[in-house]
């Protein structure tokens, strides 16, 4: 009985040897003890000379452990784990007893994340410690590995070299019978190839290579030198919240874009314009409370809420940029350089407009201020996206900017309309016909933005803003 026997001694289970044994003796015999061992098949019958069939010994030979073998890959092809099992009184001559197939059912959630990692350009590869039979049967079922993929040991690995994994690597989808120091290789033979790995890990011994990867990913349950080893940890050790993460940091730069391209084109504008004017020693178009009133309360709440901008499913599809690419690239200026030449035309124009007599009136700052804050309303619509038309994104879907622009606007009325304010920032009031002038003046920002978006849909000049040199950017090892 359980209760009878006493632990001398463990065998702890190590990744060279892929077994782990203990040594037990029973309390009420002076026997020396019995070692009970399991593991890894093809290790365990290297450590046995014999077999037990139908109670009685039986010497070990070749058709035995041939016999034995194939049982096993029967059951690894159906994507059990096996445990092989013996004992004996010396570790070097142990009886074989038989083996185990363990059923661990995959997560229902793990192949519609597979499915979409790779529709977000994620290559995976799996590194695991099983055997060959039970990594592509579990390969099979995820789409991980494929007809043209192949599979390495770890031992294959060992005796490869440096160029030579980086250029097998390529093919190979899965790992099998690995130890950790496996996964550095792996992880500096994709890294040679100019790739972004990420990988997932648990284990004390995961510690270096999280480190060692672009993006380390620690699982929940897993150690704490783990946990501070990776940038990022799965509270919940679900897959799907890497999909979650790699959607969100996409739109987090998508909207650093954004919120740079409006803050640039709304600088440049108002700075060039006063540059303009002071150079043709023309008297200034807007006095100083109402340039203070610009950059701190009409630019500040529209580029804060261009930041919180939902996901945009035609980015999150979209290949991964390269690292190296700058947020502030020739595109984005040339949209920029667009968009001010805009606002400046517009806005100089309607205070030469007004400015009939050469004496700056306060109609006629009023109406060069309400211009060029219309003008900056509507060029924070068309930078809500990069390369989509107004109408092909959710005007409601960002609250934060409408609040925002509404805000700004209703700001704009008070200067203008509420006899106080309008003391301070020299206003006057405007009739119902200049607002409706000013506003489809201004609009024009927006529908030049709108064409300049329409031809790089059409040339597919949208689809190149995200593109990459390589087709596979980044790897995740589970």
């Amino acid at each position: 009985a359980i209760e009878d026997t006493a632990r001398l001694e463990e065998l702890p289970f190590t990744h060279e040897r892929k077994w782990m044994g203990v040594k037990c003796v029973s309390k009420s015999t002076s026997d020396s003890g019995i070692y009970y061992v399991k593991g890894a098949t093809e290790n365990v019958l290297k450590v046995c000379s014999h077999i037990l069939i139908d109670g009685a010994l039986q010497l070990l030979n070749s058709e035995s452990k041939d016999a034995i073998i194939n049982v096993v890959q029967e059951k690894e092809d159906r994507g059990m784990r096996t445990l092989s099992l013996c004992y004996g009184g010396t570790m070097n001559s142990l009886v074989y007893v038989g083996n185990v197939g363990i059923v661990d059912p995959l997560r229902n959630e793990v192949p519609d994340t597979i499915h979409e990692l790779h529709a977000n350009y994620i290559n995976i590869k799996m590194i695991t410690g099983d055997s060959k039979n039970i990594a592509i049967s579990i390969g099979q079922k995820l789409d991980i590995y494929r007809g043209s993929d192949t599979a390495l040991s770890g031992d294959m690995i060992d005796g490869m070299s440096t160029e030579q994994l980086a250029d097998a690597i390529k093919s190979v989808s899965i790992v099998y019978r690995s130890t950790p120091r496996h996964k550095m290789k792996v992880i500096k033979a994709l890294q040679s190839n100019g790739l972004i790995v990420a990988m997932t890990g648990d284990g004390v011994n995961d510690a270096v290579a999280l480190k060692c990867a672009d993006i380390g990913i620690a699982m929940g349950k897993g150690t704490d030198v783990c946990k501070e080893a990776a940038e990022m940890v799965l509270g919940n050790d679900d897959m799907s919240a890497i999909v979650e993460a790699v959607r969100e940091g996409k739109n987090i730069f998508l909207n650093i874009k954004n919120f740079v391209r409006f803050q640039l084109s709304t600088s440049v504008s108002a700075l060039m314009m006063i540059a303009i004017t002071t150079f043709w020693n023309i008297p200034s178009p807007l006095n100083p409370m109402q340039i203070l009133w610009i950059n701190i309360i009409m630019d500040g709440p529209p580029a804060q809420s261009l930041g919180v901008e939902p996901i945009d499913s035609g980015v999150v599809n979209s290949p991964p940029r390269l690292p190296k690419k700058q947020v502030v690239d020739l595109y984005m200026l040339a949209r920029v350089c667009v968009s001010a030449a805009v606002i400046i035309s517009g806005t100089l124009w309607v205070y030469k407009n007004e400015m009939v007599d050469g004496q700056v009136t306060a109609r006629d700052t009023t109406m060069t201020f309400t211009c060029f804050i219309f003008f900056d309303m509507f060029n924070a619509l068309s930078c809500r996206s990069l390369t989509k038309s107004i109408l092909q994104i959710n005007l409601f879907g960002n609250t934060t900017f409408l609040f925002a622009i509404s805000a700004s606007i209703l700001s704009l009325f008070g200067l203008i309309y509420v006899p106080f304010l309008q003391t301070i920032f020299q206003t006057e009031a405007l009739a119902f016909d200049d607002i409706i002038m000013l506003v489809c003046l201004s609009s024009s920002v927006l529908i030049v933005d709108e064409v300049f978006k329409l031809l790089l849909r059409v040339f597919g000049g949208d689809k190149k803003l995200t593109a990459n040199t390589s087709e596979d950017t980044k790897h995740l090892i589970p």
